[in-house]
């Protein structure tokens, strides 16, 4: 397999001896602009929890049920992607697109060679806008400012954050950076999100992560309940079915235990 490192070698600049959480997650998805250390991290997931790759699966079916609701039924023409992750198929913007061509979408990521793909690989609708903001979602004012130079941030705007508030540790306040971006959107913003939570299949969730953690330096996932994890929607209106294991919000459910959670809020 060639590594990414290869075929972009004057693009970026990254240390690619220790694993990155959207590198290890494009490995899971089939994807090749990954490095030594990403397919080892995720190899040594999948051993010790081999359902990881119908959970990465479902996440991105999920992202389109979500997209397609916020679009379709909620007619929403603005999205913020945080976390973007390495480009695969039926990214937001393209979901967003194939319902209301003019759907403006921003995707943020502190990745370079995530960054260095979605400008070449992410490529809007005539109608439509995409851009791309480079920075970590807990500088929430640098989002922002870089979000309104595509979005008119005085119109509704849904926030999605996909497998991403997961490597924020407690001690940055994910749920203070989710209420703060929230706050500045008008009424009839959404929030979506979606994360690995230890209180489904712990067993074996609890040692895939400690795994993946022990190979990805300073980025650590944090795994968390779903107390927790409904903390991200206080004071939104919850859409139905409000937080519901990953596979089961608005599909067809799994006959694996995949431990995630997801759900949907509307700002009143």
């Amino acid at each position: 397999m060639t590594d990414a490192g290869d075929l972009t070698p004057d693009i970026v600049t990254l240390d690619t001896s220790v694993a990155h959480p959207a590198r290890v997650y494009d490995y899971w998805l089939g994807g090749k602009d990954n490095f030594t250390a990403d397919r080892e991290a995720a190899e040594q997931v999948i051993a010790a929890n081999p359902t990881v790759l119908h959970g990465v699966r479902a996440n991105r079916a999920f992202l389109g049920r979500a997209v397609r609701y916020l679009a379709a039924e909620a007619g929403i023409r603005q999205f913020l992607d945080l976390g973007t992750g390495l480009p695969t198929a039926q990214n937001t913007h393209q979901v967003a697109q194939e319902i209301a061509p003019e759907s403006r979408i921003v995707y943020v990521d502190n990745d370079p060679i995530v960054l260095a793909y979605a400008r070449a690989l992410l490529t809007s609708a005539p109608e439509g806008s995409t851009a791309y903001v480079p920075a970590d979602i807990r500088d929430t004012g640098k989002v922002l400012a870089g979000a309104a130079e595509t979005l008119d941030l005085s119109r509704p705007v849904a926030v999605m954050a996909l497998m991403v508030l997961q490597y924020i540790p407690d001690a940055d306040d994910p749920w203070g950076i989710v209420s703060h971006v929230l706050g500045l959107l008008p009424p009839g913003s959404y929030l979506t999100v979606s994360d690995t939570v230890r209180d489904i299949d712990t067993g074996r969730v609890t040692e895939g992560t400690a795994r993946l953690n022990q190979r990805m330096g300073p980025t650590q996932l944090t795994l968390r309940t779903r107390p927790d994890f409904e903390r991200f929607f206080d004071g939104l209106e919850m859409v139905e079915p409000g937080v519901v294991p990953l596979p089961e919000w608005h599909g067809p459910g799994s006959g694996y235990p995949i431990p995630c959670y997801a759900g949907m809020g509307r700002k009143p």
